[in-house]
């Protein structure tokens, strides 16, 4: 028999409402707030280094350097990585460990001030405001982490028995169960796995289940710095398995396969025990492209001229195909029938698209029994025959939808084939998978077609297909190898593959996928919205996001207005950490990286006041958008699937020869786009 509510659970309850009906009456913007250890970095280096002792330990140095420097693999020398560091590593680690003495300091008064509110309220709940309840548990201002507050309420309270000790076995696999859940009542399912684990937690470790359930357990480790240890580690520790003869550096080698295997098989569990049992060198053939797990798309670089492709592709046989305004979409029919379908970040996608399964399953040729399918699906009105705009086919529900309940249909534009009766294919040549393609399936207008596509090497014939191409309501074309390095490359950019827009070609600007990640109260007649935001791209290698433009023209009201309220629940104290944005901005409120909107310039330039590819296409300035507008929310992108600051400083060379006044624009500051 369940007991009653303690006051202090009504009051939480009460808070939460009263704050939620705030919310929807009005919005109270935070204010200006400057981060000076994010713009000053080196004042935090400053004073730690001020604080370390002027003898620090000496570590002990009587391992001889043969011994530390130097490891045999079956004849073959290889040299175990160094640790970073000054010239007097052990100043470098005194150093480290002040930094995180100050850090752990800071921490616990900032847990010791959150408890004592929790007693507080726990006590006498009735005296508390609840907006004031609703702060603590959301994260105080001066912290803006959830995991800190969970780590004091955790501590605050008594128990009858002590729970068991969290393991990361039980860990991992209740994180498992909480992505499965769905259906009917998912929603409280979840929340009680959580629950289990917060009380079975101890001292910090509340503080990190819920940094890693929010996905904010940053820290400055990018994912391929991880599969190159892993290759590494291999080297290292395999004691019986002799490098083939032919490889010259099994580091590099090792890395290199680890990261080639995890492209195909993104699979930690899988990929792991095969390096324990089989080796690295084995790993390729222990570890293949398997249904049901999806790989990274193959994508394109962008040209802006149909010459190019002649530059590129001399020798080569190519061919063009539409480049279709959809979803990208990877579609696995399994050998028992089942069907999943995947979108081009490995977001499960199966339940959106119940007509596309009935589609497939009935489309397929009776020999086929399984395969991987990579196409594009697209909104469609049948009765005219006509490709309808991405944002229509963005107004489909996402969850859970039921056939009779669809008011949009979908076409699928097939153009590549992964995977057919238990063979991968993406070692093979694209003619060869093409022709699989076609061999597989029947074609029904407006349900399956596949992608409209021409072989030619007359550019006069390419610029007329682009032109069909505009007009049947697609971007432009996709220029494919044939039949030379032509294989399928997973989650790689790849120049055997290129876009040309029709956008491109009048110069009305390059493409860029951009991330909101703050912005500036509007004045005038847009007071009650955001004026303007400030966007950022995604640098892999730092795991940061740097700011390259600031955009506030080209809006209307309603769409002002829709974007402003999207992003105010996702508005934070301060910066985070990993914002790169100079000294020179100042917006009104930051904002959690959630969105990624599509946005076109006029072009690129250098600016002193921009953060993006800093020191790529300049030594000591950032690069920034000219004119930017938005075209569109692209929902089936993640943040870290941004533009990154690679692509941004290419996209700034290669304009160059076509930009003859561009170092006149070098000197402009973007204030024309304010």
């Amino acid at each position: 028999m369940s007991s009653r509510p303690s006051a202090f659970d009504t009051l939480m309850s009460n808070a939460r409402a009263a704050a939620k009906k705030k919310s929807q009456s009005q919005s109270s913007p935070p204010k200006k707030r400057k981060s000076p250890d994010s713009r000053n970095p080196t004042k935090t280096l400053s004073s730690v280094e001020a604080e370390a002792p002027s003898n620090p330990p000496i570590p002990d140095s009587k391992v001889s350097q043969d011994e530390t420097n130097k490891s045999k693999v079956d004849k073959k020398v290889v040299n175990k990585p160094q640790i970073p560091g000054s010239e007097n590593p052990s100043l470098s680690f005194v150093k480290l460990g002040q930094e995180r003495v100050i850090n752990s300091k800071k921490q616990r008064v900032e847990i010791a001030d959150l408890k004592s509110k929790i007693e507080s309220l726990k006590k006498s709940p009735g005296d508390f405001d609840p907006k004031k309840v609703l702060s603590w548990e959301k994260g105080e201002k001066g912290t803006g982490d959830l995991g800190l507050v969970a780590q004091a309420s955790r501590s605050s309270q008594s128990m009858m028995r002590k729970p068991d000790a969290l393991t990361i076995a039980k860990v991992f696999n209740t994180f498992r169960l909480i992505a499965k859940e769905s259906g009917k009542d998912s929603q409280d399912k979840k929340k009680n796995h959580i629950k289990a684990l917060l009380v079975a937690a101890t001292d910090c470790e509340p503080l990190y289940l819920i940094r890693l359930l929010q996905g904010k357990l940053r820290i400055s480790l990018a994912g391929q710095t991880l599969l190159a240890a892993l290759g590494q580690a291999a080297v290292y520790t395999e004691k019986n398995c002799t490098p083939p003869s032919h490889i010259q550096s099994p580091l590099d080698e090792a890395a290199k396969i680890v990261k080639q295997v995890y492209s195909v098989l993104p699979v930690y569990d899988k990929i792991v025990p095969a390096l324990l049992s089989d080796g690295v060198w084995n790993l390729p053939k222990s570890c293949s492209f398997t249904p049901g797990v999806p790989i990274g798309p193959m994508l394109a670089k962008s040209i802006k001229k149909v010459s190019e492709i002649a530059d590129r592709f001399q020798n080569m046989d190519f061919t063009c195909e539409y480049k279709y305004d959809g979803e990208r979409a990877q579609i696995h029919y399994l050998e028992n029938g089942s069907v999943e379908i995947y979108s081009r970040n490995a977001e499960r996608n199966t339940g959106k698209y119940p007509d596309v399964i009935v589609t497939i399953s009935r489309l397929k040729k009776g020999p086929v029994k399984s395969f991987v399918l990579d196409c594009e699906i697209v909104a469609y009105n049948r009765e005219e025959k006509q490709i309808l705009p991405f944002q229509i086919l963005s107004s489909r529900p996402r969850k859970n939808v039921v056939m009779s309940d669809i008011k949009v249909n979908v076409c699928i534009f097939a153009f590549d084939m992964l995977y057919l009766n238990g063979e991968p294919l993406i070692q093979k040549q694209l003619e060869v998978r093409r022709q699989r393609l076609y061999d597989s399936f029947e074609e029904d207008p407006g349900y399956f077609q596949f992608a409209t596509a021409v072989t030619s090497n007359d550019l006069e014939e390419i610029q007329t297909f682009l032109g069909a191409a505009v007009d049947a309501s697609c971007e432009g074309l996709i220029i494919k190898t044939l039949n030379k390095d032509a294989t399928y490359e997973p989650s790689k950019r790849s120049l055997n593959w290129l876009k040309l827009k029709k956008d491109y070609m009048d110069n009305i600007g390059d493409s860029l996928d951009l991330v909101p990640i703050a912005a500036f109260h509007g004045r005038g007649k847009r007071a009650g919205v955001y004026g303007a935001f400030l966007l950022a791209c995604y640098d892999k290698d730092n795991e940061e996001y740097q700011s390259i433009c600031k955009i506030g023209t080209g809006f209307s009201e309603q769409v002002l207005e829709d974007l402003s309220n999207g992003l105010r629940s996702k508005v934070i104290p301060k910066p985070k950490p990993y914002y790169r944005h100079g000294d020179k901005i100042n917006p009104d409120v930051w904002f959690e990286p959630s969105e990624v909107w599509e946005v076109k310039a006029a072009d690129l330039t250098i600016s002193p006041v921009y953060s993006a590819a800093l020191g790529k296409a300049d030594r000591d300035k950032g690069v920034s958008l000219r004119f930017p507008r938005l075209v569109r929310v692209r929902t089936d992108k993640s943040p870290e699937e941004a533009t990154t600051s690679n692509q941004v400083a290419e996209m700034y060379d290669a304009q160059k020869p076509n930009q003859p006044n561009n170092n006149q624009a070098k000197n402009q500051d973007d204030s024309e786009d304010d």
